[in-house]
């Protein structure tokens, strides 16, 4: 790895450190570009000019929407440029790829790109019609397995789950017709019954059934994105080497429940956290790299979740643990953890990292600075002060009194906690801004 990319993902790694995503645009094909005449990087961030130059106060502007500015530091230069932050956009624009100057550069050069808690309550009739009594220490279909599951191939789904919730095994012949039928559940076993069995399967035990879901290729047709990460290689840690990532998935999925019992839909979080990395996926210097990931699969989670009818609220809920799931990875500054305590459901985006790193085997020294600092900025917004009264609020952006000084109000509260805004002057820029972006009279 060239020099000027390594300070490009130092100034990342920075940035990162403050709460806010960024990352080196197509490094690959950066590296291939430069040269000691043309030493400028590229750079993807969700900061905005101003929270750049509060890290990088040389900084200078661009003037535009679609390039922020340009940092020189010794002899390379680093170009800034928004980043895809909208939920709803297509998912192969949320990472970019190209930029004008690296398009341009490529011109110079005559050269192109080569790719630019359980929340059902269940129905006791006729639970475990069509199966042997499970105090044979087994789940066994009743006669002869292929004709008892043609008669209800929902019945793979249900010895799917007793075997997961029971800790029982399935009986060898039982698992041949599952195995062979894998198909015709999907074809005759309807997405709503089929997830109606799923949700009786408890948190703990889920990472055991969609294990078992796997292994019958059901998941393979159901959610294939997922059954494909146990094709999609990342290094575990740097004693014990390659994982596949549909293992470490499941191995997150196990531990999650250990700090956080009967929390589902956490646990569900923990079956699509990385999703996006089958997207993001991109091999650098013969390191598999996974940019976005997390955006990405906040994305595919929404369409597969869909797919799956899950409710709005419990699609919203599981994006966006899968959406935020990287924020307590990195060392946050002070700011970089009231951003983090700002987000809705942070206690269960910090079990999601615990879990995580107890599934690589991984180093805890991050998350220990990021508890830490959690204690020390641990000020409810109850105690908070805001920085402008209602009659200061009202002074400066001449609205009359009514419901709209108290919604000023709460949001300056709001942004005091998570470090964006610090002093009486940044508070006068704020709510003067918000009244315009929210158009209150």
């Amino acid at each position: 790895m060239s020099q000027p990319i390594k300070e490009a993902a130092a100034v990342c790694k920075t940035i990162m450190r403050n709460g806010y995503d960024a990352y080196v645009i197509n490094a690959p094909l950066q590296e291939r570009a430069m040269d000691q005449d043309h030493m400028e990087v590229d750079i993807c961030t969700e900061l905005d000019f101003t929270g750049l130059t509060k890290l990088f106060p040389s900084l200078e502007t661009s003037g535009g929407l679609d390039f922020l500015g340009s940092l020189r530091q010794g002899q390379v230069t680093f170009n800034f440029y928004p980043a895809d932050v909208i939920e709803s956009s297509y998912t192969d624009g949320t990472i970019a790829r190209m930029t004008p100057r690296l398009v341009k550069r490529l011109e110079e050069m005559g050269d192109m790109p080569l790719t630019w808690a359980c929340p059902y309550i269940p129905d006791p009739r006729a639970v475990y019609d069509g199966f042997e009594d499970l105090d044979t220490g087994k789940v066994t279909l009743e006669g002869l397995p292929d004709e008892t599951l043609k008669k209800d191939y929902l019945r793979a789904i249900k010895a799917l789950r007793f075997s997961a919730n029971f800790g029982l095994p399935i009986e060898g012949n039982t698992w041949l017709a599952i195995l062979r039928s894998s198909r015709r559940v999907l074809d005759y076993v309807s997405v709503t019954d089929l997830m109606d069995e799923w949700r009786k399967v408890e948190a703990e035990n889920m990472h055991r059934f969609v294990s078992l879901l796997f292994e019958s290729m059901i998941l393979h047709g159901l959610i294939p994105e997922l059954a494909s990460l146990s094709r999609v290689k990342q290094v575990k840690n740097q004693e014990e080497g390659l994982e596949n990532v549909w293992e470490h998935t499941l191995g997150v999925m196990r531990y999650y429940p250990e700090e956080l019992p009967y929390d589902w839909y956490g646990t569900m979080a923990c079956l699509f956290h990385d999703v996006g990395k089958l997207f993001a996926a991109e091999y650098f210097h013969d390191r598999i790299t996974f940019y976005q990931h997390h955006r990405i699969g906040a994305k595919v989670a929404r369409k597969i979740l869909k797919r799956l009818r899950f409710n709005t609220d419990e699609i919203d809920l599981v994006c966006h643990l899968v959406r935020h799931h990287m924020r307590f990875h990195f060392m946050l500054t002070d700011r970089g953890i009231r951003r983090f305590m700002a987000l809705d459901e942070y206690p269960r985006l910090m079990e999601m990292v615990r879990a995580d790193i107890k599934a690589r085997d991984g180093s805890y020294k991050e998350f220990n600075h990021n508890l830490k600092m959690l204690q020390k900025a641990k000020v409810s917004e109850d105690t908070l002060e805001p920085l402008l009264n209602g009659h200061e609020i009202m002074e400066f952006t001449g609205i009359k009194p009514g419901p709209g000084v108290g919604v000023i109000r709460e949001a300056l509260l709001q942004a005091q906690a998570a470090g964006d805004v610090t002093s009486v002057p940044e508070a006068i820029e704020f709510v003067m801004r918000y009244k315009e972006k929210e158009h209150l009279q």
